[in-house]
Order: structure tokens, then sequence, then C-alpha cells
């Protein structure tokens, strides 16, 4: 552990402590992978089977696996220890996809045999992220410097699945499609390595697991994780998919190309990070359980308002103010999931939030596409805002069992995660 600070530490404070730079280094090495898997695993197997259809299928198995599966394998790093649990599973993960880029490099490969690997693979997705945000309390229990150390974690990880993308545009140029996926089964099973073995996580043991509470769900009595993040979470996710489509059909009814919706989604993702940097900067004076669904009614109503939008420059505004609300809302959501939770429970916690993400995208993008075609698009914002509104209502109505630990009111604790899209189906990793 750290000794505390005096005054306000900045991020560079993060870095200075022990064993600090090498294990978040190695944990975004990992990490990176799953900003360039998602898009490299669509582009081989579209090549390879030369189907659209069959590569969305896949791609449907295997981000299905990797989200659904995530609370169970965070629930086998808190049982048995980051380095029992992840060492294997970034292992079988690595092999897993190097199977898949040799079957998806050859023409007219099986589709059901694309389909088996790719969804075994992400069965086996090991969960960096969760279990890098579970060692930053190992190495400081400072709730200022923890405040700073998960508003950093956030924003690379932001940069990271921006810049996945990116890269595999940039390989394919030179390479075939499938060697995106060897690069990403190599950055897993090098960072997750690295990560392992840092001294702040390589001498990590399980805490001792309460017994009523062996199953990994989110709603089970006294000890069980609140189920007002994941709620929230939800509907944050489900903002986040249908702003996703929304922006698209908007610029497509006023005759622009995908260009310009790559550049409005850009300004989300400027939004959320500057409003992450800020929402850990501050020092917050009210709970995160009043934060929370707070933070969320900002991301409805500026969702609706985009809704009111005459234009792409308006609407960007309105996108990128949206986009301020989201990483802080994530943020609280995930802090206050991780005070509900026991120690023993900590990496699960955050693996429940990121599934009710991952699942609100999923909803929010399939509905906002029934919508579209029967409703006006401003109508659709004010829908879309209207249900992000009510996750926010249901999480005033729960209260956090007697277990749950408070922040002190004048202590800032936040935990920014990177903004999810609906092209990423990796994020509960």
């Amino acid at each position: 552990m750290s000794q505390p600070v005096v005054g306000r530490p900045s991020y560079a404070a993060v870095l200075r402590l022990p064993h600090a730079r090498r294990t978040f280094g190695a944990a975004l090495v990992g990490r990176l992978s799953y900003g360039i898997v998602a898009l490299s695993v669509m582009l081989a197997v579209t090549r390879s089977t030369g189907s659209y259809a069959v590569a969305g299928t896949i791609m449907a198995l295997f981000g299905a696996t990797s989200v659904l599966l995530s609370p169970f394998r965070a629930a086998l790093v808190d049982r048995h220890g980051p380095r029992p649990a992840l060492l294997p599973m970034a292992l079988l993960y690595a092999g897993l996809l190097g199977a898949l880029a040799a079957a998806s490099w050859r023409p007219g490969t099986s589709a059901l045999l694309l389909g088996v690997l790719a969804a075994a693979a992400g069965a086996a997705t090991p969960p960096l992220g969760p279990s890098m945000r579970a060692i930053w309390r190992e190495l400081t229990d400072e709730p200022a410097l923890l405040q700073r150390a998960f508003s950093l974690d956030g924003v690379a990880e932001e940069i990271l699945f921006v810049s996945g993308p990116l890269l595999v545009g940039a390989l394919v140029q030179i390479a075939h499609p499938a060697a995106g996926i060897v690069a990403s089964a190599l950055l897993v099973a090098v960072g997750t390595c690295a990560f392992v073995l840092s001294p702040a996580v390589r001498d990590v043991r399980p805490a001792t697991a309460d017994p009523t509470a062996a199953a990994p769900s989110p709603a089970r009595g006294k000890g069980a994780l609140l189920l007002g993040p994941p709620i929230v979470a939800a509907g944050v996710g489900l903002a986040l998919g249908a702003m996703d489509l929304l922006v698209l059909a908007f610029a497509a009814q006023q005759d622009h190309g995908d260009s310009v919706v790559a550049w409005i989604l850009a300004a989300l993702s400027a939004g959320s990070a500057a409003g992450g940097l800020l929402n850990g900067a501050i020092n917050w004076r009210i709970s995160t359980r009043v934060r929370l669904p707070l933070l969320t009614v900002g991301l409805a109503l500026a969702l609706a308002a985009a809704g009111l939008a005459p234009g792409l420059v308006t609407l960007t505004l309105a996108v990128a103010c949206a986009g301020f609300f989201v990483a802080p809302a994530l943020t609280t959501a995930y802090l206050l999931a991780d005070e509900t939770a026991s120690p023993a429970r900590r990496t699960q916690a955050g693996a429940w939030v990121n599934t009710a993400v991952n699942a609100g995208i999923s909803i929010g993008t399939a509905t906002a596409g029934l919508l579209v075609a029967q409703l006006p698009l401003g109508l659709c914002f004010a829908l879309a805002g209207g249900i992000t509104l009510l996750s926010a209502l249901a999480c005033t109505g729960r209260r956090a069992p007697s277990s749950v630990r408070s922040t002190p009111p004048s202590v800032p604790s936040s935990i920014p995660v990177a903004v999810p899209t609906a092209s990423d189906t990796s994020r509960a990793v």
C-alpha cells in the first residue's frame, strides 16, 4: 500500500506508486488485444467465407460468450487469485485465437468450424480490465490516489479501443486480416504473462469467500451485489447502442456519408474522455449513490435533446454533451458496485456492470433499428433518453444492503471506464 498523500495528488503520482508503471503497462498491452480482435475477426471471416451474414453471426457468437460469461470468469479470479486464474485463461484464449486465425486464413473454411472456434475463444477471454481495477486497490488504499488511478485507467482504455481499429486498418493494407487475430493472440499472451509476474500481482492471494455468496449472481440477499449499478449500466449501454444507430440514420437522412458518422461518434468518445478526467479530478461531496442517478439523468436529457438538432454541427455538440456524462455515470456505477461487493467478489462486481453495459448496447441497437423505420427520428432520440432516465429512477429506489461500505462524503472516488460502442463486442473484459 502507498503512503497517505498530502493535498491533491496528480495523475503522475499514480504512476509513482510501487510497481504501478510495470503492472499498468502490462495490463494495457494485454487489453490492446481487445481493441483489435473484433474488427480482425470480422474481416478475416468475411474474406474466408465470402459472406457478411456468416461473419456477423460468428461475431455475435464471439461477443455473446465473451460478454455473458464475463462474471463467471471474474469469479474464478476472485476465488483463485489473478495469477492462477488469468494465466491459463489467457493462454487458452490465445491458442483458440491462433486456431481461428489459421482456419480463417484459408478460403472456403467451414462456417461451423469458425463459429465453434470463435465461441470457444470468447468464452475464455481473460478479464484483464476488472483485474487491473482490483490491483489498483492493492497498490493504494488512499482514496484520492485511487480516484486518479481509475481515471487514468479509464482514459487509457478508451484510447486503446479507439486506436485498435486504426491499427487493424493499417495492418490489412500489408497482410491478411487473420494477421490481426494473430497479433491479438500475441498481445494478450505477452501482456497477461507480464501482468501476473508483476510484484503487485504475483503476491495477491484470494480473499476468503463468503460461503453464502458462492454463486456469481447480482441479486442474492445480504452481501450480494447491488442491483442499481448494473441497472444503470444497462441504461447507459442502451443509450450508447441507440445513439450509434440514430446518428447513422440522421446522417443518411441529411444525405451525408459514413465518414461524417465516424466524426460524430469520435466527438462522443472525446466528450466521454473529458468527462471521465474531470469526474476523476473533482472532490465530490455527495455520495456515489446520489451521484449515479444524477449523472444518468444528465445523459438521458442530453440524448433526448440531440433529437432536436437541426443539423450535423448541433447534433455533434449534443452527442459530445451526452458523452460527457457517459464515463462519469459508468465510473460511478463501478464504484458503487465495488463498495457493495465484499473483497472476495470485487473483480466479479465490475464484470457484472460490464456485462450489463454490453447487454444494453445490443438491446439499444436492435430496438433503435426497429423504431427508426416506424417513428420520427426526434421521437426515437427522446424514447432512448426516456428509457435511460427510467434506469436512473430505478436506481434511486434501491438501497444498498447493510454490508455496503460507504465512501466518506468529502472523499472523491470514481472509476472511469472506456466508452463502449455498438461495434465493440469485447468491452466486458
